[in-house]
């Protein structure tokens, strides 16, 4: 069965609030599902690109293999100045890129959390994007 497509006419689904929240460099916890069933979860890194998130594994890691087999996933995102205050987000991922450009990836959110870019080169890494199918804003 084919998941069902947005209707072109239906709201978008990254409010102008939850845009503005997710513009800040926040730590996420990713959820994916195992290979047998069970939730996995994660803290990661991201980034907003118009309505879509982008996030980046070294390609190795269980949540990136968790993706390429079944893209669903979720994300909570507290705001940490204000722990009641969190987003929480349901979507898709998909492979984006490997190689040198997911290298430049993780390198710009690096940049964006305040890490060490060159801490990065010469691993083996993986971006993808996350298209946002809902969001929910707890705390607001």
């Amino acid at each position: 069965m084919e998941p069902a497509q947005p209707s072109p006419t239906a709201p978008a689904a990254v409010s102008d609030a939850v845009r503005t929240f997710l513009a800040a460099p926040r730590h996420a916890v990713l959820s994916t599902i195992a290979a047998d069933g069970a939730p996995h979860q994660a803290p990661i890194w991201y980034d907003l690109d118009g309505d879509d998130l982008v996030i980046n594994s070294r390609r190795g890691r269980h949540w990136p293999r968790n993706l390429v087999r079944d893209g669903r996933l979720s994300l909570a995102i507290v705001d940490a100045d204000e722990p009641e205050h969190w987003v929480g987000i349901k979507g898709c991922a998909a492979f984006l890129r490997d190689g040198d450009a997911a290298i430049a990836d993780i390198q710009s959110l690096a940049r964006r959390y305040g890490g060490d870019p060159d801490a990065f080169v010469g691993q083996d890494r993986v971006t993808f994007r996350v298209t946002i199918d809902s969001t929910f804003e707890y705390g607001a």
